[in-house]
């Protein structure tokens, strides 16, 4: 799964609302068919690992793609049953702050019907809302 390879602080405040839209990271750059974010939220490392998973998985390993999140905020958790106290929980995942507008994948390669069904089915693992954008429709 996804998770930084070094970091400058093991554990991070985990900030407030994410308000607003994506100023950056919204365009198509890469393919020519992407799947932005239509509300925000956060995506953890598993949920981007699925959808990946997916859209390879349906594009039968044709044409390319391209990630364009990347999960480096880290999430604690404090044991079951802990009590009150006895400091900050261990590390337990990562999460990508995704606020909308923002593109999370993108493919190149293959036709539209095809990227817009693999975008449908990867759109299912996260916890937000997509659309299906093409470089042309921009």
């Amino acid at each position: 799964m996804l998770m930084p390879r070094k970091v400058k602080h093991r554990k991070m405040h985990r900030g407030g609302k994410l308000r607003g839209d994506a100023k950056r990271g919204t365009k198509v750059s890469f393919g020519n068919f992407g799947m932005k974010a239509t509300s925000s939220g956060l995506v953890t490392a598993r949920q981007i690992e699925s959808a990946r998973r997916t859209i390879t998985r349906y594009m039968q390993r044709t044409g390319k793609y391209w990630i364009r999140i990347f999960p480096a905020h880290p999430m604690t958790k404090k044991g079951d049953e802990t009590p009150m106290g006895k400091g900050k929980g261990a590390v337990d995942y990562y999460v990508a702050k995704v606020k909308s507008g923002k593109m999370l994948f993108e493919i190149d390669g293959v036709d539209e019907e095809t990227a817009r069904e693999a975008f449908r089915l990867a759109g299912h693992k996260f916890g937000l809302g997509t659309k299906f954008v093409s470089k042309n429709s921009e």
